[in-house]
């Protein structure tokens, strides 16, 4: 089993569309103003944007998009507009992240784990 795709509610997909292409996703579906999807640049997954009435109330999701040079990436960002809700800071669960927010409030961590990601040193067997 695989995760592929994940989709998240907009109230404005298409300012979300600005959003996304910003952070580097590639726009592989256009069917605005009501769903679109994305290519991440690397690996096989995708990730969907579908217009909403209302968003979700409460904490709702955290997406998560690792990257190995994530420092210059938080700073590629910066200067293509995007504000950071915290910039890259190591975690003591051994991830080193930056927080953001999408355009509708939906949570986003650019992380770096490496190894850590799926084998820290309290890995259960």
């Amino acid at each position: 089993m695989r995760l592929n795709q994940v989709t998240l509610p907009s109230i404005n997909v298409e300012e979300s569309v600005l959003f996304y292409k910003k952070l580097g996703l590639h726009l592989i579906v256009d069917a605005s103003p009501r769903y679109v999807r994305f290519e991440l640049p690397d690996g096989d997954s995708t990730l969907s944007i579908h217009q909403v009435e209302e968003l979700p109330k409460g904490d709702g999701t955290t997406i998560y998009f690792e990257d190995d040079n994530l420092d210059e990436l938080v700073k590629q960002l910066q200067q293509k507009g995007i504000e950071f809700t915290q910039l890259p800071k190591d975690q003591t669960w051994l991830w080193r992240e930056a927080h953001l927010l999408d355009p509708d409030g939906n949570k986003l961590i650019l992380f770096k784990a490496g190894e850590n990601r799926k084998n820290p040193p309290w890995r259960i067997n």
